[in-house]
């Protein structure tokens, strides 16, 4: 099966996010091919991300490669993650989680806060 690559253009990683997500993925079993982000109706922007490991890779995934895992994103979420940057801000007390920045709004939908500086919806 042919695996389409991503670049940083298309979609990226802080490096904050790729140390959290290297730590997560020494906590795991070996047999997972990489972390999918996937969408689902709703959220801030109009569509709402979530992040899961996964031991599948479809013919529709595409893949960006890090150093030591890779995230999988299918086509049709990938349409909404172009040019969005992933970053994990730990606010203390137990407030941490992977946020993604520079989203655009879907048909009009949004909270007014996604993509502005220092912002990012989560």
């Amino acid at each position: 099966m042919s695996t389409n690559l991503l670049t940083d253009t298309d979609l990226s990683l802080t490096e904050t996010a790729q140390g959290k997500m290297a730590e997560l993925f020494t906590q795991i079993e070996d047999d997972v091919q990489g972390v999918r982000v996937y969408a689902t109706p709703g959220g801030c922007s109009g569509i709402s991300f979530g992040m899961s490991f996964t031991d599948q890779l479809n013919s529709n995934d595409m893949v960006l490669a890090c150093n030591t895992f890779k995230v999988i994103v299918d086509d049709g979420t990938m349409e909404y993650l172009k040019g969005v940057e992933i970053d994990f801000v730990d606010r203390g007390n137990g407030d941490a989680s992977f946020v993604f920045n520079n989203l655009k709004p879907v048909d009009g939908a949004g909270c007014g806060t996604c993509g502005s500086a220092g912002g990012g919806c989560s």
